[in-house]
């Protein structure tokens, strides 16, 4: 195995470059890039700070393997399928390990994320806690001095002397000696760390010089033992190199039925559909890399993608049309899901007569049913499914509740929902049938608001008859309560919107829609922060109106 070296900016000039000698590419089985603006930013300042970033891993053939291009302008919603280069027999590289780090550079050097590029503090050099970054280095639209575009350093033309001389010129103000010191000195480095040629390695598998020593399969088998360890690779990331090294179109139709199921607002993932996949061809739902690795298993998959995915696009057609679930921040569980899809894709007849599916979708979601293990719980349910071949609501309660899941919602259970916890959205999309939860801009979507603001009560103090000092009366918990959050629209929520307002200013123009919307007590005086307690029993009784059908369901089964 060769290990050849090269300055970074040698490196950056291979990818999506034919020129030289045949370029670095991304294989099929390569999962999207998914660094974030601050892992870019910590990557470069790893790199001038002389830390080692690891040696890549490079499969160089001739293969017809279908391979992408790396994205030079990442942004969100980008698709995979729009940088694929049509199949040759030309030799070519395709990087195996490194794809994060790669990516990372060609943005920063070549590109842009969201629009934004890569600049970096010529005067940072000092290691500021508690992040412990020493170079600074940031996504702007534009800035001004101290901020220098980087890729103009790393990647111009101009040396160490004419770069260091531009920069101090377009200062646009006298610097101090030290700071023309410093400049010098981050110029020199960066020269020399990224155009110097102790730059990065790469460990090469050459299919080109002995065409016997790596086949197709033996290259997926070395990918996935590199990606293995650590959190580089999700066991889902890896079953899918193993599904799309036999099936060239399997990202295309994943992108697809993606973008279809989370054209609604929910977030529906890989990981959930490689699941019920399993699930549905009787494999179990664990993941098991050896389950991917029987060619039966994949020719299943693509064979029987249609009517696969056919069944999950009812069940989220029903999610989205027939329950009260009408967002991603509500589905606090898709693997929930999951039973229903396997009963659709075996019992078509069975799905469309299926006892209060939306009944089971509440209590199990509510009361956290899918915590812990849930994959046994699902083999669990599919057991008793394909056995009975019917969607029977006390036979699914009475395997939950055998696995030790309570299904009662409680008063206790309800008032343990607060702001910040998975179900309070999920609640809320049960009492705000009239919100819209799909705005033209997501950012405009709902928001969880506290009636009485968290300032207001934290200056609210009390003596501690311990200490005797002077200590909050109402502390976080009491703050974040149920009967303290309301949901907002972004507009009421923003700039200029309700923000820190307290109720007795918020609500005295309201009308009765509203109160009764939000379920808020009418009595004015409440509003007040010294009736704060009575205005929380006085809402804790209508919200408990508000879901005693939920309670009651509960109590009776």
């Amino acid at each position: 195995m060769k290990t050849p070296k090269h300055s970074l900016r040698k490196i950056v000039s291979f990818l999506n470059n034919a020129d030289e000698d045949g370029g670095f590419w991304l294989p099929n089985i390569q999962r999207p890039f998914v660094w974030s603006e601050d892992q870019i930013c910590r990557l470069f300042d790893s790199i001038l700070r002389q830390y080692p970033i690891s040696t890549l891993l490079i499969w160089k053939t001739t293969s017809g393997i279908r391979r992408r291009k790396f994205i030079d302008n990442w942004h969100e919603g980008i698709k995979l399928s729009d940088f694929y280069v049509p199949e040759d027999r030309k030799k070519k590289c395709l990087v195996l390990d490194g794809q994060q780090r790669l990516q990372s550079l060609f943005i920063g050097l070549k590109g842009s994320f969201d629009g934004k590029e890569l600049y970096f503090d010529i005067l940072s050099g000092e290691v500021a806690a508690p992040d412990d970054v020493k170079y600074r280095f940031a996504f702007l639209d534009k800035a001004v001095f101290p901020w220098i575009k980087f890729k103009d350093l790393a990647m111009g033309d101009e040396n160490a002397t004419v770069a260091r001389r531009r920069i101090i010129s377009e200062a646009g103000k006298e610097l101090l000696a030290s700071e023309e010191e410093k400049i010098d000195e981050h110029v020199s480095l960066i020269h020399q760390t990224f155009r110097g040629d102790d730059g990065i390695s790469y460990q090469e598998l050459d299919s080109i010089e002995n065409s016997a020593l790596y086949s197709e399969d033996d290259v997926v088998e070395v990918f996935i033992r590199a990606n293995s360890g650590g959190t580089r690779l999700g066991k889902s990331d890896l079953l899918f190199s193993l599904l799309t090294s036999t099936w060239d179109e399997a990202d295309e139709r994943m992108e697809d039925l993606l973008e279809d199921l989370n054209r609604t607002g929910f977030k529906y993932s890989r990981d959930f559909v490689l699941k019920s996949c399993l699930t549905i061809l009787d494999k179990g739902a664990r993941y098991e890399v050896e389950k991917f690795r029987t060619p039966d298993v994949r020719q299943k998959i693509q064979e029987q993608w249609s009517e696969i995915t056919a069944s999950i696009r009812d069940v989220a057609d029903f999610v989205a049309g027939k329950t009260y679930i009408r967002s991603d921040k509500a589905m606090t569980s898709y693997l929930a899901l999951i039973p229903l899809i396997y009963v659709r894709y075996h019992v078509p007849d069975a799905w469309r007569k299926a006892e209060d599916p939306e009944g089971y979708l509440l209590r199990s979601l509510l009361t956290g049913a899918y915590t812990g293990i849930p994959d046994q719980l699902i083999d669990d349910l599919v057991k008793v499914l394909a056995k009975s071949q019917a969607f029977n609501l006390k036979e699914v309660f009475g395997v939950i509740r055998g696995k030790g899941k309570s299904l009662e919602l409680t008063e206790d259970r309800l008032w343990a929902i607060t702001y910040g916890d998975e179900n309070i959205h999920l609640l809320f999309n049960l009492m705000y049938r009239e919100f819209n939860y799909l705005p033209a801009f997501k950012g405009n979507a709902p928001e969880v608001d506290h009636i009485f603001p968290r300032d207001t009560l934290k200056n609210v103090k009390v003596r501690s008859a311990d200490s005797g000092r002077s200590v909050m009366k109402y502390p976080k918990a009491i703050q974040d309560q149920l009967a303290n959050c309301m949901l907002l629209t972004k507009d009421e929520n923003g700039a200029g919107g309700k923000g820190d307002t307290p109720p007795h200013v918020w609500l005295a123009d309201k009308d009765a829609d509203y109160f009764e919307m939000h379920k808020i007590p009418t009595d004015k005086d409440l509003w007040k922060v010294d009736r704060f307690e009575d205005f929380i029993d006085a809402r804790k009784k209508l919200l408990k109106k508000e879901f005693s059908y939920l309670l009651a369901k509960a109590a009776k089964a």
